[in-house]
């Protein structure tokens, strides 16, 4: 719902988002209230200790300060219950109750004050009992008073101060062009420095730079441009992902059609390449998984790694590798050996030099496949995020490629800053001397599978064998042109409801209005969505069949958008209003479809039996392509799909099973050959 308006400005907080922290303060206060009650009426008449009349004195306005305090949380609890999300109007008296109990902290604030002199007076010869029952309620005063101000600053919203500019409106678009075009401006150069500097306070850590500066301003003009047209609180975020979740797992019980699954059976020569690239995938994700160091490798191996890294890190470097960027105890690159099981003569170039646009890889020889590897890092740190988040798209200009088109920039910043290292620094010519006949192949986890698939591009006409295995890689990657060219050379691997093979612009922004329509149109109060969520998240069950405006309406109505779900896309409130530009029906849109790279292999889960100890997942993997993934899926597996030891583990599964199925014809073809 629109966040509420209180003391003028708008804040990150709904009106019905009190029925939850309200309820718990409110148990809080009643238990409270008992026990004070309680200590007055067992000590009434018998306050004649040094001290006993400020004593009687504190408890009796306590007793009155909390009943005061309890009946204003209730009413504050009960308001905030009513209504719908996108129906605010049986909570209009709420701002009243809100300043009615904001205005009693200051006498709790000022008895929490008296309390605590009283107990540090040393001339008070009370029973102990009744001193550390004070000492006790002058600290929960205190806690309650540090957690409100904290929340405060949580909720606070830098822009909800701003002047309401309604630009949907056509009166507003009557104002002169100077005018108008001026406070817009104003008001956007506003709504972009907050995030800038959201931005600059998380990455304070890193040494930042001009190529920084640049980042931050473009990753919060995308923040600024994403969040400018909807009047959404995070637990608003949080239902609509609640509910989405629940739709589409029912939507997932329904039976297919036979035609849809019949469209979904294989040929037999698509099954046999699918097992040699699941061949491939399952070996090169091991290289792939390397690159990410000590962390990969103490993650999945918590209770030895240390143990095993620290026999090596005493070992002097290997003279025969190219070695770069900071390695203490050489932990990377002992980590990088006992996962690839190669030995120190086989890698040609290692960097662990990173800097946004600038990330780790390395090039090894791998003689069981006899190929030249170069392995990219995925996302491990600040400067990683800030190149994933650089989402501009670039145009790719390549010699001798017909098929240029629009690509993700930061990814490919990256790729440019490999492939200059590759090329200029004779990294490549310097492995083809050693191994002339081998082929080369780039490998990639996450941002590295982005990172990979582009670089793979610019290598494509200096090596016209090459091959790639892109695992995991971001959904906004390549436009339509380019995905298409790079499906004779690349091959992309995505493990089940996987968040970042789907993440791109356009499918943030369907799943913004997926959230917005579900959520302004579904009758139930948000606490009872949330309450119920988190139950279907914990202990699961069925989906929960929330009832909707949308019940009912016939086909063509549900093309239409429903009047609450305008309020939420267009009625924003003042701190968003001057932040819709005049629309672009002809330009082109600032964040084109892109896609995933090559050809696609999905691997999805089809059986899981959990046991105490260990739990047996069976896969099946087949070729999809790029509309499979146009659209975000809500799940508590989203992102574990995207973790490399995921990955590796599914390609595994799926290569020991083909490899048990071969051992199997085997065998039954020399039982029928013996008879």
């Amino acid at each position: 719902m629109p966040g509420l308006v209180v003391f003028g400005r708008r804040w990150a907080i709904g009106s019905d988002d009190f029925v939850l922290p309200g309820a718990f303060e409110l148990f809080v206060r009643l238990v409270w209230w008992i026990g004070i009650v309680a200590l007055y009426a067992a000590h009434k008449g018998q306050f004649t200790c040094p001290g006993g009349a400020l004593l009687h004195s504190y408890l009796l306005v306590l007793i009155i300060l909390l009943a005061a305090i309890i009946c204003a949380l209730s009413a504050l609890v009960y308001i905030s219950m009513q209504g719908t999300i996108s129906n605010p109007g049986p909570r209009k008296s709420l701002p009243k109750l809100l300043y009615t109990r904001l205005f009693l902290y200051f006498p709790e604030f000022l008895w929490a004050v008296v309390g605590a002199v009283w107990v540090s007076d040393s001339s008070v010869r009370c029973e102990k009992t009744v001193i550390n029952i004070i000492i006790g309620t002058v600290i929960a005063s205190w806690v309650i008073i540090i957690f409100t101000i904290i929340g405060v600053v949580i909720v606070f919203d830098p822009l909800g101060g701003k002047k309401t500019f309604y630009l949907p409106d056509s009166v507003n678009r009557n104002l002169e062009s100077s005018q108008s075009g001026q406070l817009l401006y104003n008001v956007k150069s506003t709504a972009t420095r907050v995030w800038e500097k959201r931005i600059r306070l998380l990455c304070c850590c890193i040494v930042q730079d001009d190529d920084h500066r640049v980042a931050f301003t473009s990753i919060a003009e995308l923040f600024r441009t994403y969040f400018s047209d909807t009047d959404l609180v995070p637990s608003d975020i949080a239902a609509g992902l609640t509910l989405l979740h629940q739709e589409q797992d029912k939507m997932e019980s329904c039976p297919k059609e036979p035609e849809e699954v019949l469209c979904h059976s294989p040929s037999s020569a698509a099954t046999d390449d699918l097992d040699v690239e699941l061949e491939n995938a399952a070996h090169y994700m091991l290289f792939a998984a390397a690159a990410y160091g000590w962390p990969y490798y103490i993650y999945t191996n918590p209770f030895t790694a240390l143990c095993k890294l620290g026999g090596d890190c005493c070992r002097s470097r290997p003279t025969d590798s190219d070695i770069t960027g900071s390695d203490r105890h050489n932990f990377h690159f002992g980590s990088i050996l006992k996962i690839t099981g190669l030995q120190y003569r086989d890698f040609i170039h290692i960097s662990f030099h990173n800097k946004i646009y600038e990330i780790p890889f390395f090039v090894a020889l791998d003689h069981k496949k006899e190929a030249i590897v170069v392995a990219v890092r995925g996302t491990l740190s600040f400067e990683d995020i800030l190149t994933d988040l650089s989402a501009d798209c670039e145009d790719l200009t390549l010699e001798d490629v017909l098929e240029n088109g629009f690509v993700h920039k930061g990814i490919t910043q990256a790729a440019s800053y490999i492939y200059r290292k590759l090329i200029n620094d004779g990294i490549l010519n310097q492995a083809f001397t050693i191994a002339p006949e081998y082929k080369l192949v780039v490998v990639g986890h996450s941002l590295g599978g982005g990172t990979a698939s582009i670089l793979a591009i610019m290598l494509r006409n200096s090596f016209p064998t090459l091959r790639c295995y892109a695992f995991s890689p971001p959904g906004g990657l390549l436009s339509k042109s380019l995905a298409d060219y790079t499906k004779h050379f690349i091959v992309s691997v995505i493990v089940g409801k996987d968040l970042v093979a789907r993440l791109s612009m356009p499918n943030m922004e369907d799943l913004k209005r997926r959230i917005v329509r579900i959520v302004a149109n579904c009758n139930r109060p948000k606490y009872q969505i949330l309450l119920r969520g988190c139950w279907y998240e914990v202990f699961g069950g069925d989906p929960d069949n929330f009832p909707t405006e949308l019940d009912g309406r016939n086909e063509d109505a549900l093309t239409q958008p429903l009047l609450a779900e305008e309020s939420l896309m267009v009625h924003r409130s003042p701190s968003y209003h001057a932040l819709e530009d005049e629309p672009h029906l002809n330009s082109p849109p600032q964040y084109p479809r892109l896609y995933l790279p090559g050809k696609i292999i999905h691997i999805v889960e089809e059986s899981s039996s959990r046991r105490l100890c260990s739990s047996d997942i069976k896969y099946s993997a087949r070729w999809s392509n790029e509309t499979v993934f146009s659209s975000i899926l809500i799940s508590p597996k989203m992102i574990t799909d995207h973790m490399p030891d995921v990955v590796l583990k599914a390609l595994n599964s799926l290569s020991q099973e083909h490899g048990s199925c071969i051992s199997c014809q085997t065998r039954e073809c020399n039982n029928t050959h013996a008879v």
